[in-house]
């Protein structure tokens, strides 16, 4: 059963998908601007099971603290290049105006446009401020639109690849673990990544709710 974010305006997330999202695909894809998907993960060092099924009781071990590893990313639409800022305190609309500054380092040869949802540190006057200054354009997605965020896949990757059914006894070796499998997207992950990250995006103008 898949799960749908209980406030979602479907017809919103439709609109916004044929509207705003198709077109700017299209230009991406003939090279006229550089698309991004932005969005922040918060990995917490905490036990992941993937699965389990089990006649008897089991036992695993599990980290007591809650300490947290965070990532700010980019995801380009085409190419699947990321560009990340990460740190192990919180991010906030700093960590979204360096995010900014990096991609406008990086990519200067065409005009820049980004995905992101209504967080309210991405969504300040700081930030909005900032991608001016830099000509880098903001698409807000509609409320409760994660399905319409490319980089949510990434990210449910990631935490099935090295999350999953792992414990971490040490805090450096769950962030080295994360960073690693970030890191090699575009190697070891290549592949798998790249049916992953196709540009067909699910919304939910035909289902069927059960209470």
């Amino acid at each position: 059963m898949k799960q749908i974010p209980a406030k979602a305006d479907v017809q919103a997330q439709e609109t916004f998908k044929t509207q705003t999202l198709a077109p700017l695909v299209e230009q991406a894809q003939h090279h006229q601007l550089h698309l991004f998907f932005v969005d922040a993960a918060h990995f917490v060092m905490l036990p992941f099971l993937g699965y389990l099924y089990s006649l008897t009781v089991r036992y695993g071990k599990s980290t007591s603290g809650r300490k947290r590893f965070n990532v700010l990313g980019a995801l380009n639409a085409i190419s699947h290049e990321l560009v990340t800022i990460s740190n192990h305190s919180y991010i906030n609309a700093l960590s979204v105006c360096e995010l900014l500054e990096k991609l406008h380092h990086l990519y200067r040869d065409l005009p820049i446009v980004l995905v992101m949802d209504n967080a309210r540190y991405q969504k300040c006057q700081l930030v909005l401020e900032k991608a001016q200054r830099l000509n880098i354009q903001i698409i807000f997605l509609p409320p409760y639109s994660p399905n319409l965020n490319l980089i949510e896949r990434l990210w449910k990757f990631v935490k099935k690849e090295v999350l999953y059914n792992e414990y971490y006894q040490e805090y450096n070796k769950f962030c080295t673990a994360i960073s690693d499998c970030l890191d090699q997207t575009h190697t070891i992950h290549k592949a798998a990544l790249e049916t992953l990250l196709t540009l067909k995006f699910q919304t939910f103008e035909n289902v069927t709710f059960n209470p």
